[in-house]
């Protein structure tokens, strides 16, 4: 004899068995927008250079240690980082939550443009953030300096616990997942 095959439960069934508080929704795909209002998702790069604030960059060397190549993956990890969160940085699982795009900026309006948002990222309790420093491969036999630059810089600060290189539909090589420090609350 055949064993008489169950029909899964209706939405019915399931609305009895939790209550009348409970509203099933009315799509299935999760909100994937940014936040809108917030000032790190604006473009740092549009303000002014010539800005009169102190300079957050002053503490990041200013001499490249190393060039990369465009098209190489980057990837940092300070002591302690764990190896599962390291690895859902680089498959794109862990989001982030602010972004800045430093194409076009000089290497010393880079440093600062960096430096401020890195700063104002850890203090908005951000845990991971986004950095397009693009890789120069449309300009043929320049190296990507603000990549190379922005790898030196990132290893230099103290709140950056790890980063990688983002997914190819954050930028790829041209970009980068930074992971910050937690910062302590007072």
């Amino acid at each position: 004899m055949a064993p008489k095959q169950q029909t899964p439960p209706s939405e019915e069934d399931f609305s009895r068995l939790l209550g009348d508080d409970v509203v099933p929704l009315q799509h299935d795909r999760a909100d994937l927008s940014r936040r809108t209002g917030d000032p790190l998702n604006g473009a740092y790069r549009r303000q002014a250079a010539s800005e009169s604030l102190e300079s957050y960059g002053e503490g990041l060397s200013d001499r490249l240690q190393s060039l990369v190549e465009s098209e190489e993956a980057l990837i940092f990890a300070s002591p302690g980082v764990q190896q599962r969160l390291l690895r859902r940085m680089q498959q794109g699982h862990l989001p982030w939550e602010a972004g800045l795009d430093l194409h076009g900026l000089t290497v010393d309006d880079a440093r600062e443009q960096l430096g401020r948002f890195i700063r104002d990222a850890q203090q908005q309790q951000y845990r991971c953030v986004l950095l397009v420093h693009g890789k120069a491969s449309n300009t043929e036999g320049r190296q990507p300096l603000l990549k190379s630059y922005a790898n030196d810089w990132l290893r230099q600060l103290p709140s950056v616990l790890a980063f990688v290189s983002a997914q190819p539909r954050d930028g790829g090589t041209g970009a980068l997942y930074v992971l910050l420090k937690r910062q302590q609350r007072d």
